[in-house]
Formats: C-alpha cells, structure tokens, sequence
C-alpha cells in the first residue's frame, strides 16, 4: 500500500502519511506559492534530507503572518510527534511535489521538492487529539515558521480562498475543505464532541491539516474521522503562548 498512517495509536484518525520518495537534484529555485490546502513533505526527524521510505505527508490550515512578521503556517500537531510521543521542533519542512488530488482522483504520493529545499521549521507542537488512544483532548496544531525567500503565500489553494477567520456554523451548514489527497470535498456540520466540532466532509491519509471553510472563511482545521478543531480555539492558544504565530492574520 503506497500510504499508510503513521502510528499506530492513531491509525483510525492520524492522517500523516509514509511513501518511497526519490530526492532531486538539489539546485537553486523560485520561491513556492502555499496556502490553506497545500502539501507539506517532511521525514520526522530522520537525519539529512528525506530519502526513500522517509517521507510523510500532511495539509497546511492556512498561510499568514504573526504580530512580528513572521511568515507562518499551521498544520495539525499529530504530523510532527513520533512514535515515541517527541513533539518534533525543529523539524525540516518541504513542499510536497506531487499535485494536488480530487475527490475521485487521489494524490497517492509523496515527492519532498529537494530543489526548492526547506521552507520552513517546526516551531510549536501542541497535544494532539489523542482521540483514539483516550488521552487528554488536544487541539491538534502546529505551527510552521516560513522561510519568506522560499514561500509566496496565497490565499487560494484549489477549491478554497481563505480571507477571514471564523467560529464554526450552526449544525447543518454546509462546510467544505481542501486537502492535498482528496482535493475539496463538502460536507454538513454535525455537532460538537468536546473541544472539536465534527461533520461529514471526507478526509483522508494525507489530508491531515486541511483548512475547513463556510465560504472564504476559515473556521477549522480536520484531523480525521470526520472532525476538526476551531481555528478561533487554535489561534487563542497561540496568542496565550506567544512567540512565532502569536496575533496570527491570515496571507491575503
């Protein structure tokens, strides 16, 4: 099988994925265009760059700045913990090369853009949802510091434009998302289960992250099983923390 969950006490709802990759030529690139919905590559802390059988795969939530300036991403925080639950700071970040899937068309790859190099680090792994394993309920969130030299951000990825941030819908509004593997599917808001909001919108391996929109706003980020955590709960606890991503606004 050419994706696969990436651990076990989170395989019913992880959506961080593993695949044989093949390094490219390492050479000097234009800067990328990211945004809620893009692919993100990365090899949870293996040395060096990603080689084969070392690369896993998530969605970005959104592109913006914090209150310093700071280009930053967020993504969930279930892609950069290990298997032995080290929260993986620092972690290199690439582009994932392989184009974007759809809902009947899957991404079914994962190809770290050696040639454009790292883009960014991990600065911040918050708890994640622990959903499965009955820990305590996270928000399930990352945060990616840019490397403005390598990023062009943009608020439009596929299906989805992202210009304002918002609190999830009442229940029964239609929502949609947009993710690397399955492109932009929609679905119903259901209701709440503890501090998420759960819907119908289709997820997949990969699509962890994935920015989930009532329109252009961006209420969530989905971590699996047809739940996701409220953007407006995420960037609170960014404010709290301070440092990179703290006063988060989205690219536009």
């Amino acid at each position: 099988m050419s994706r696969s969950l990436r651990r076990g006490a989170l395989a019913a709802c992880a959506l961080a994925t593993s695949v044989i990759t093949a390094p490219a030529a390492n050479a000097a690139a234009a800067p990328v265009t990211l945004g809620g919905g893009s692919g993100i590559a990365f090899d949870q802390g293996r040395p060096g760059e990603p080689t084969q059988a070392t690369s896993y795969g998530c969605t970005l939530t959104a592109v913006g700045h914090d209150r310093d300036g700071n280009l930053v991403a967020l993504t969930n925080a279930h892609c950069f913990i290990a298997e032995d639950g080290t929260k993986l700071i620092g972690e290199d970040v690439y582009r994932n090369s392989v184009p974007s899937g759809t809902s009947v068309n899957w991404a079914l790859g994962i190809d770290p853009d050696l040639q454009t190099g790292v883009i960014g680090k991990v600065t911040y792994v918050s708890t994640p949802n622990n959903y499965v394993s009955g820990g305590t309920p996270g928000l399930d969130y990352a945060v990616i510091k840019l490397d403005p030299a390598k990023v062009n951000p943009t608020p439009t990825v596929g299906g989805v434009t992202l210009t304002s941030v918002g609190a999830p819908p009442a229940n029964g509004t239609v929502m949609c998302k947009e993710g690397h593997t399955t492109g932009l599917t929609c679905g119903a808001k259901v209701g709440e289960d503890k501090i998420w909001f759960t819907h119908t919108i289709w997820t997949w391996g990969g699509d962890s992250g994935s920015p989930v929109a009532v329109g252009q706003t961006l209420v969530g980020n989905a971590w699996g099983l047809q739940h996701s955590t409220p953007i407006l709960s995420i960037l609170k606890d960014m404010d709290a923390n301070g440092g990179v991503g703290a006063g988060f606004h989205l690219a536009t």
